[in-house]
């Protein structure tokens, strides 16, 4: 459906009609064909500028152009953080997949929160939300003005129009919204998957540190869509979500009526299967911060607002090693996806695609009891895992659960028995 321009973080220039697009000036007095010329920036004006985020947009209205918003009852299934009430419980959590629903559902209301942390007023932390949905979103359109969406389809394909262009996000694949830009999801049938809304600091590609210059997500495998726009009158409902709460409008014209655009605030999309991994071909299982496809620093250097890390088919071939996620307990908080297969330290069953957990800061996890005793049991010869994709959102802050998450049929009660069985180590 859309071509691509590569490149994590490039500034970009496009345009939808030739001529459009402004040379040599931002902001001309009378821009080409009668279009409005309006700025987005998703950090402050003033932000270093290897950091600083901002596009230009060449459009046929300006966005301001609407009438005011009005509250619009989504709760409780859509929440943000700060999440007041009662105690954070400390358990480890795990969900079966959402059903789909019966009842025509688009993207945007088939959103369930699972859990938040930090204060989408002070913008710090994030909050995670899974989705099952059966319909498109018709002349409907989202803005997320509390953060940044990375959205991870697990069933079913998204083809995402936002102001800037339109992408085909396939399962395999994930998609990122910068902060307060107007997108709509059209569905090919039914879909499930994840979404993390994250209040902090943009998502970047990490640092390789002593990985050298190359691995991980390369840059120029992400793609941001070329300009794209429809010029079509009508009411177009438009739901924003501001500092916790859903507020709605209705405008008599498209919001994707941007003719051209320039800058690197930008919609993108990035193949997972085209991630480097990196991994041990001596002994031991190295942290997971090997596989960080995208983090969000926060203001501790090291720790970070949130990564985005992913499990994708590798090569095994460490000698004398448990090749499993070893049992940790962490200072940072885990929630994970399964998007396919089987995730390694889960082999006993119950993590299943389009399914979750959640293990909070400092409490014990690791591989259930028969991952651990076939990994601990096993003769060791190079293995490849090949059906498996499971990925985790990490984050320095405790991820406090949903009420709807905790009420959930999807919960599954017996989680905790899956390390039960194992047997006390013998002494001499």
């Amino acid at each position: 459906m859309s071509n691509y321009q590569t490149g994590f973080g490039n500034h970009f220039a496009t345009e939808a009609v030739k001529g459009a697009l402004p040379v040599g000036r931002n902001s001309p007095q009378r821009p080409a064909y009668g279009l409005y010329a309006e700025q987005f920036s998703t950090t402050a004006f003033t932000a270093p500028r290897a950091e600083n985020r901002r596009s230009w947009l060449y459009r046929l209205r300006p966005a301001a152009s609407h009438p005011p918003f009005e509250p619009f009852d989504m709760a409780p299934r859509l929440i943000s953080a700060p999440l007041h009430g009662g105690a954070v419980n400390p358990n480890r959590l795990r969900w079966s997949p959402l059903a789909i629903p019966d009842a025509p559902t688009d993207w945007l209301d088939g959103l369930t929160s699972y859990a938040v942390n930090g204060d989408v007023g002070t913008g710090a932390g994030i909050g995670v939300h899974l989705y099952a949905a059966n319909c498109s979103m018709n002349r409907r359109a989202a803005q997320f003005s509390d953060g940044e969406l990375l959205i991870v389809p697990q069933q079913g394909a998204l083809a995402i129009i936002t102001e800037l262009g339109r992408m085909d996000v396939p399962p395999g694949h994930i998609a990122l919204i910068p902060r307060g830009m107007r997108f709509s999801v059209t569905l090919d049938g039914p879909s499930r998957g994840y979404v993390c809304e994250n209040y902090g600091a943009p998502f970047r590609l990490p640092d390789l540190g002593p990985i050298g210059s190359n691995g991980l997500a390369n840059p120029r495998d992400f793609e941001t869509p070329v300009a794209w726009f429809e010029d079509r009158d009508g009411e177009y409902e438009l739901i924003q979500k501001f500092q916790g709460h859903l507020w709605r409008t209705v405008l008599d014209h498209s919001p994707f009526d941007v003719v051209a655009w320039h800058g690197n605030s930008a919609p993108c999309r990035f193949d997972l299967a085209r991630f480097n991994t990196i991994g041990t071909v001596s002994f031991d299982h190295p942290d997971p911060s090997i596989f960080t496809v995208l983090t969000s620093p926060s203001d501790q250097p090291g720790t970070a607002n949130c990564d985005f890390v992913i499990f994708p088919p590798r090569w095994m071939v460490a000698e004398d090693t448990f090749r499993p996620p070893w049992f940790h307990r962490n200072v940072m908080s885990e929630f994970m996806g399964l998007i396919h297969g089987i995730y390694d330290a889960k082999e006993g069953g119950g993590f299943e695609p389009g399914g979750a957990s959640l293990h909070n800061q400092m409490n014990g996890h690791g591989p259930d009891a028969d991952s651990a005793k076939k990994a601990m049991e096993a003769k060791l010869a190079p293995v490849k895992l090949d059906d498996t994709l499971a990925f985790m959102f990490e984050s320095r802050w405790v991820l406090r659960p949903a009420p709807t998450a905790m009420s959930a049929p999807e919960l599954q009660g017996d989680y905790d028995d899956c390390w039960s069985g194992f047997p006390k180590a013998e002494l001499p």
